[in-house]
């Protein structure tokens, strides 16, 4: 028998509700988690709250066409999403090697979706049902609205919305433009006449019907001329705001017009109270528990989204074109009430594992002026310094924090979905910083300096390296006051466009000094939204057309990465090609400041290389050793994320991994480009937008940690995070 908590994924649940029609079908690529982290179940609640039926389709048989049919036609359509996670980001690395995993699918099990999902399943309903309505929605339809460049198959390729044969995208965070859907649809309108609801795409034959627009290059002209394509990038970047934005449209052979109306209004905050309110069961379906369950959900079960968008504006994250710029809250109500269901809990063991979004500590617009005029379009609130309009106020946060903390049963609750240090350093008050080193790390503090190089760091949105010098500074002087023993894992990138080989050596410079060999290094990931994967691709910034270098040569980038971790064994004549390629010799021996010596030399430990006198320590401060190997009293401690040593006494955070929420994007055996940031993170392969909203456990751009926090699948950085970008959301 059905459990009639959860929604109905089979025609024998549909049946025991008593319909035989349902309005909607949701055609999903992640198994069914009743969660708020999974956009497919937001969207699928918030339905079911309006009034309307809906019947999930979770990884359906894509080569058996009646797998879309078990549920008959749709009275009022299909809804088709790949999930919290873009396909192909799911499925393949950077370097194009397959996964082996797949945290939204049953016991982690690969191969449970397609290559290209939304296409895909779109294809395979419009075999059987030629003019049933289907709207695509989720991180993959959203950030390939228009044509973009896909780094898989190295071309452009059209909208998504023409090689899926949808009717409507809904981009970005759908819960505004799916309700309006869904009531067009019901009140009779046909699904080719809506096209005046924000936050959606259509296609027309009629240019003269579309109307206080901006006309894109030529979807010809970008496929074959790259700086048409970087201009088309750059106005398509202007134009994220939902006040600022106007309607962008693109030609294909001149007779075919695929419409962008501009992005939906953000929530306010007590419609977020009311989507999180919304009667989750906060499980996965029963049906996948002789499985193993579905791995994504370990990551947020104990996580709280406090907040979606980002103004932090990375340009290697996808929450820009995905959530958009535009902090937006639950109230300190909201969260708490969710915080006390988890102490019914007889799972639960007190300890909170985030508290964020795509970052953290945002809890506000940037400014007074975004919500009435909107995010500047051609400045960015914290880089190159930040704006003197921007308000900088950790107050509401903090007490947001000590009120969790404050709840009884609540032995400790964590941030782990990023913070950025940049913006906590433009607080002149330090009580956040103390009050977070005193409450809120797990041992390890989590954060993305990326790189060193400035004019790299220019390029990422980021801020110059002083900036994390002077956090690193203050953070071992508060944990010194403090008594506290904790390190900072910073997370680098390599072979982002701007990054030369001697970039790179540069940055393996510095990671010597710092006295450790970091383990969180992620390769460049180019993803789609990103202004980021624009510049791989042109060789160009879409935000100034200025040239920018790329390395694309396979060999270069395994180079540049090799050098972060030099004291590898297996990397060292990838590091000595380098350093002679760039004229380093000098790195190249047995002085206090060199990277390798002359040859390899057999020997237990150090990284395989001999090291006469006092190997490669440099001159920082050895309490900086994170991540990867922090020798404390002749004994090495590793801290694996998910273990804490405090007091002596190892706390295991239900598996969580220690700061692993920023796309958001983000862990969950994924590649993160990092696109978090937080919450945010939509599972994507984010480059760490931080977070992004997402975290769903995909390479998430850091847009986040933790599977896909704000329902959304995140954003590559998109995508930090993981995964919280979800249908439409």
């Amino acid at each position: 028998m059905a459990d009639s908590s959860f929604l109905p994924l089979s025609r024998a649940d549909l049946e025991q509700t008593g319909i035989s029609q349902p309005d909607f079908v949701y055609v999903s690529g992640d198994a069914y988690v009743d969660h708020p982290s999974f956009g497919s179940t937001i969207i699928c609640r918030l339905l079911q709250r309006h009034g309307y039926s809906v019947a999930l389709l979770c990884q359906p048989d894509w080569n058996d066409p009646d797998s879309v049919t078990v549920y008959g036609e749709p009275r009022l359509g299909f809804l088709v999403s790949s999930g919290n996670m873009d396909s192909m980001v799911n499925h393949y690395t950077v370097a194009g090697k397959r996964r082996g995993k797949d945290a939204y699918s049953p016991g982690g099990r690969i191969g449970c979706r397609p290559d290209r999902a939304v296409i895909v399943y779109c294809n395979l309903i419009r075999k059987t049902y030629k003019k049933t309505p289907a709207i695509i929605g989720g991180i993959e339809a959203s950030l390939r609205r228009l044509g973009h460049y896909d780094y898989w198959s190295d071309k452009v390729r059209r909208s998504i919305l023409l090689d899926s044969g949808a009717d409507l995208i809904s981009y970005g965070m759908g819960e505004h433009s799916i309700l309006e859907i869904a009531e067009a649809l019901r009140s009779g309108i046909s699904v080719q006449d809506i096209t005046y609801i924000d936050g959606t795409v259509y296609k027309t034959r009629s240019e003269e019907d579309i109307y206080d627009a901006v006309r894109l290059p030529d979807f010809e002209t970008i496929r074959t001329d790259k700086a048409a394509y970087a201009k088309s990038f750059g106005i398509q970047h202007a134009n994220t705001d939902p006040f600022r934005a106007k309607r962008l449209y693109e030609a294909y052979d001149g007779k075919l017009f695929v419409v962008q109306n501009p992005p939906s209004k953000p929530l306010t905050t007590r419609e977020m109270d009311d989507i999180y309110a919304l009667p989750y069961t906060r499980r996965y379906h029963p049906s996948y528990e002789k499985d193993g369950g579905i791995p994504a959900l370990q990551e947020v079960l104990y996580s709280l989204t406090s907040n979606r968008g980002c103004y932090g504006d990375c340009s290697f994250c996808a929450i820009t074109f995905h959530e958009g710029r535009i902090v937006q809250t639950r109230s300190h109500e909201s969260i708490l009430a969710e915080a006390r269901q988890y102490l019914k809990e007889p799972q639960f063991k007190g300890y909170i594992h985030d508290v964020g979004g795509p970052t953290a500590e945002f809890r506000a617009p940037a400014c007074a002026k975004q919500l009435k005029e909107g995010a500047c379009p051609h400045r960015r609130c914290l880089t190159p310094k930040p704006c003197p309009n921007l308000k900088v106020d950790h107050r509401d946060y903090l007490s947001l924090l000590k009120k969790l903390r404050s709840l009884p049963g609540v032995k400790k609750v964590f941030v782990r979905s990023g913070i950025r240090f940049d913006y906590l350093m433009a607080d002149k008050d330090r009580t956040f910083l103390r009050e977070l080193c005193a409450h809120h790390v797990s041992g390890q503090l989590r954060v993305a300096p990326e790189h060193i190089s400035d004019n790299v760091l220019k390029l990422m949105g980021k801020p110059t390296v002083d900036v994390y010098d002077a956090f690193v500074k203050e953070f071992e002087k508060t944990n010194e006051k403090l008594g506290m023993d904790q390190y900072i894992v910073p997370y680098l990138m390599s072979s982002h466009p701007g990054s030369t080989l001697e970039d790179a050596v540069a940055l393996a410079e510095y990671v010597r000094d710092l006295g450790y060999m970091p383990e969180q290094v992620q390769d460049f990931y180019p993803t789609p939204g990103t202004v980021s994967t624009c510049m791989y691709y042109t060789g160009l910034d879409p935000l100034t057309m200025k040239p920018v270098y790329v390395a694309r040569a396979p060999h270069e980038k395994a180079m540049q990465r090799a050098l972060i971790q030099y004291r590898k064994p297996e990397n060292y004549d990838l590091v000595k090609e380098a350093l002679l390629r760039t004229g380093r010799q000098d790195l190249i021996g047995f002085g206090p400041t060199c990277l390798i010596p002359p040859r390899k030399m057999a020997g237990p430990g150090g990284g395989g290389h001999a090291k006469p006198g006092g190997g490669h320590s440099g001159g920082r401060d050895k309490s900086r050793r994170t991540g990867a190997e922090v020798r404390r009293s002749g004994t090495e401690a590793r801290r694996s994320g998910t273990e804490a040593r405090r007091s002596g006494t190892e706390v295991r955070h239900s598996g969580a991994d220690s700061g692993t929420k920023r796309t958001g994007s983000r862990r969950t055996g994924a590649d993160s480009n990092r696109s978090g940031g937080g919450a945010g993170r939509n599972g994507a392969d984010s480059n760490r937008s931080g977070g992004g909203s997402g975290r769903n456990g995909a390479d998430s751009k850091r847009s986040g940690g933790g599977a896909g926090r704000n329902g959304a699948d995140s954003g590559h950085r998109g995508h930090r995070g993981k995964g919280r970008k979800h249908m439409g959301s």
